[in-house]
C-alpha cells in the first residue's frame, strides 16, 4: 500500500467514528487548529489560492525530492479541509501526488457536504497542490 492510500485509509477510519456531519464539521474545525502557522511573507498573492470563497493560501517546497506543503486559511472550516489535503500530500514525491487519487474526500462524503462555494473552493485546493506537483516534477525532469 502507498503511503498517499495510508494516509488516506487512516483519515477514512478517524472520520468513521462520528455519526453526524455536525460531529465531523467539529473535528475538521480541530484540525485545523491545530495546523502550523504559515509564516506571514507567504501569504501573498502568488500562494493565494483562487476560486476559494474563503482566503486560502498554500505554499509547496520541494525538499529532497519531496514535496513540502503549507497552508493557511482565514476561515476555521475551510482550514480544516486544507489541512485534511496537506495531511496527507506533504511528503511524497510529486509523481505520487500528480497520479495520486484522493480517494478519501468520496468515502468521508466530504464533498456532499459542503456548500457549493466550499466545493469549489475544495477543487481549487487539489488542484493547486497538483500544479505544484506538476512544476516540481517537471523542474526534476528537465
Amino acid at each position: 500500500m502507498s503511503e498517499l492510500n495510508k494516509r488516506q485509509d487512516e483519515i477514512v477510519e478517524e472520520f468513521s467514528v462520528f455519526d453526524d456531519w455536525m460531529d465531523r464539521y467539529s473535528f475538521l474545525i480541530d484540525l485545523g487548529k491545530d495546523v502550523p502557522e504559515i509564516a506571514e511573507e507567504l501569504k501573498t498573492d502568488r500562494t493565494l489560492i483562487k476560486g476559494c470563497q474563503s482566503r486560502v493560501w498554500l505554499n509547496a517546497d520541494l525538499v529532497d525530492g519531496l514535496v513540502e506543503f503549507q497552508a493557511d486559511s482565514d476561515a476555521i472550516i475551510t482550514k480544516g479541509i486544507i489541512a485534511l489535503l496537506v495531511r496527507v500530500v506533504s511528503g511524497l514525491s510529486p509523481k505520487e501526488i500528480m497520479e495520486g487519487d484522493l480517494y478519501f474526500i468520496d468515502k468521508i462524503g466530504l464533498k456532499e457536504n459542503l456548500s457549493p462555494t466550499r466545493s469549489n473552493g475544495l477543487v481549487s485546493m487539489i488542484k493547486q497542490i497538483k500544479m505544484y506537483a506538476l512544476a516540481y516534477y517537471t523542474k526534476m525532469n528537465s
